[in-house]
């Protein structure tokens, strides 16, 4: 599995639709693709939003991202992220 950020940005109408059970969905709807949600944290500035997500490739991150913004109304860019350790590994090998 790998790790994902997704950052999220509320429309106008995304935000009259703020709910736990909205969130419990987007949880689901990770789960759906074989994922699971590490984190979530709602922010000030931008982003609004913040998931910490593990997904089980590239193409499953890339349809949660557009299947959860379809769903929510929230606008996510999403990346895959490295522990610091991986990175430095894969850079030294260079």
């Amino acid at each position: 599995m790998a790790t994902y950020f997704m950052f999220g940005r509320y429309s106008s109408e995304s935000v009259k639709k703020i709910s736990s059970r909205r969130t419990g969905q987007a949880k689901a709807l990770i789960k759906k693709h074989g994922g699971s949600v590490e984190a979530m944290y709602a922010l000030l500035g931008d982003p609004d939003v913040i998931l910490i997500t593990s997904l089980p490739s590239n193409e499953k991150a890339m349809k949660a991202s557009v299947e959860l913004s379809m769903a929510t109304g929230i606008s996510f860019t999403t990346a895959p992220a490295l522990e610091v350790a991986q990175f430095d590994a894969l850079v030294s090998k260079a």
